[in-house]
């Protein structure tokens, strides 16, 4: 009896026993889950928002945290009431265009095969499915407003009392459930530099991706920008396979509206736009534990989508390198002894 109380003494035993209740609690409130993230999201890219104003604007850290968010409410309000309709309707058209493919008649048997694969039911169902659900997200604007709007309001009472909330917070370290507390600690700190890095560097990728890509396909003439905006960031969200993913839409619109010579461009515009990303913005923003092999970033996001459905597309990745802190993976070669 005195042996096995022993193991359940041990600092590893006992984390891996809290990490599993974390699990099976976020696991019990999984409804809640848009909100759970997007509360995290927002708090996180906030407070570096805050920090990063902070140290080049002298003014008071509550009377930043209100302008910041009352601009990002602001920005959101307008961009809603002005552009939705138009959001929608590009977006509708976007759905019709790629699902009604028909290339010119012609000798090519590449082509014709490209365009009976997509013209067939299942791909065309696929696509269509894929593009609702940004059509949905936009139409069903009442619920995702709803989640929004909390996330925002909890994340805005974090960051305006997040002194006060550290010290009652801190409280926990001499009180009954401290074990509990070390071990909540240490697992929120490793989940904030890997996961919330990780998120963070997505975001700024998939914001610089989206304005070089709409600078180059309206240059090309592309038709509906705003509506290929919107799924180019949301695409540039999901590492590696997003733009993999984006390419398939852009190449069939690019061939409708200017033959092969519009595909060569657009190639050569999308292989400028990662290697920025690759050579320049990966290596500054992401650390050397997220960059992982392609074949574990597919299998990663395979498995996240199948049981997370969108999101796990987009927090998949982050999850998997919190996970290697946590068990003090490294992507460092061993110093081999000579």
């Amino acid at each position: 009896m005195d042996g096995l109380i022993n193991i359940f003494r041990k600092r590893e035993v006992k984390r891996i026993i809290i990490f599993a209740l974390i699990i099976f609690i976020l696991f019990s409130v999984r409804s809640m889950i848009n909100i759970i993230l997007l509360t995290f999201i927002f708090t996180f890219l906030m407070n570096r928002l805050v920090e990063f104003t902070a140290k080049r604007v002298p003014i008071k850290r509550t009377l930043l945290v209100l302008l910041l968010y009352s601009i990002i409410i602001g920005i959101m309000t307008v961009g809603i009431a002005k552009y939705l309709p138009i959001i929608t309707s590009e977006i509708s058209q976007l759905v019709k265009r790629i699902t009604t493919f028909s290339a010119p008649s012609q000798d090519n048997v590449l082509i014709n095969y490209i365009e009976t694969v997509i013209s067939s039911d299942k791909i065309a169902t696929y696509l269509e499915d894929g593009f609702s659900f940004l059509l949905k997200s936009f139409t069903d604007i009442s619920k995702t407003s709803i989640q929004v709007l909390l996330s925002l309001i909890l994340s805005l009472f974090f960051l305006l009392e997040k002194p006060r909330l550290k010290e009652f917070t801190g409280k926990f370290k001499n009180s009954k459930i401290a074990p509990f507390y070390y071990e909540i600690e240490f697992f929120g700190e490793k989940f904030t530099r890997t996961f919330g890095k990780v998120i963070e560097a997505q975001f700024i990728i998939a914001i610089v991706n989206t304005i070089l890509s709409v600078l180059i396909l309206t240059v090309l003439g592309f038709p509906q920008i705003i509506g290929l905006a919107i799924m180019i960031f949301f695409l540039g969200l999901i590492p590696v396979a997003g733009v993999i993913i984006s390419l398939v839409p852009l190449t069939i619109i690019a061939f409708t509206i200017g033959g092969y010579l519009k595909v060569i461009y657009l190639f050569v515009a999308i292989m400028i736009i990662h290697g920025i990303e690759a050579y320049i913005l990966n290596p500054k923003l992401m650390s050397s534990k997220t960059d992982l092999p392609v074949f574990y970033t597919f299998v990663i996001l395979i498995f996240s989508q199948h049981f997370f459905g969108v999101w796990g597309l987009i927090i998949g990745i982050p999850v998997f390198v919190f996970l290697l802190d946590v068990l003090d993976v490294t992507n460092k070669e061993p110093i081999s002894s000579k």
